[in-house]
């Protein structure tokens, strides 16, 4: 495969010129201000979302359906289906947060827990999205995460479904659904 203007060296990319780094938080998200050099001579900065690891978990039941935290978020502004999941904690193992995730947002545990992969939260960022796949996913306590800032619901749904909501765009979790659907040999 050939890309437009191959063999002209004036418009390779580079790596940027880093030129100083300011971290700050906003919220709860920690950020640095970068300043770079462009390619060009330009100078712009750039805030990076960095420090964080998330854990996003497919949860398979024995029956073959995919439990689903419906939450609202913020961003979107919009109630959506995501994968249950959030933050691994300094130290945490991130089968173990999967784990303890998939429990708090909807009661369920599982038999095993197994890595599926992990993507770039988006380009501007260093956090890091790891998703896992939760095997004989089962009810066994009610959900936790219901104050503060978390308020979810179960949800099961069956994987045709979930591909649906994934193309719909319903979630904010597109990325792993796939990712975790690929790796699990569901797609």
């Amino acid at each position: 495969m050939s890309a437009l203007g191959e063999g002209d060296t004036s418009r390779q990319v580079v790596a940027w010129e880093l030129l100083s780094e300011r971290p700050r938080t906003f919220g709860w998200l920690p950020i640095t201000t970068r300043t770079y050099r462009m390619p060009d001579g330009s100078v712009s900065d750039w805030d990076i979302h960095n420090g964080l690891r998330t854990v996003a978990v497919l949860a398979l039941t024995e029956e073959g359906s995919v439990v689903l935290a419906r939450q609202f978020r913020p961003g979107p502004s919009a109630i959506v289906l995501d994968l249950p999941g959030g933050i691994v904690d300094p130290g945490e193992d991130v089968l173990a947060a999967a784990a303890r995730e998939l429990l708090e947002e909807t009661g369920y545990a599982a038999d095993t827990v197994e890595p599926a992969g992990s993507t770039w939260a988006f380009g501007a960022s260093t956090w890091r999205r790891e998703v896992a796949i939760a095997r004989s996913a089962r009810p066994v306590a009610a959900v936790t995460s219901w104050g503060g800032d978390e308020y979810c619901e179960a949800v099961v749904v069956t994987v045709a479904e979930l591909r649906d909501i994934a193309r719909r765009g319903e979630t904010t979790d597109t990325d792993l659904v796939y990712l975790a659907l690929d790796h699990a040999g569901l797609l």
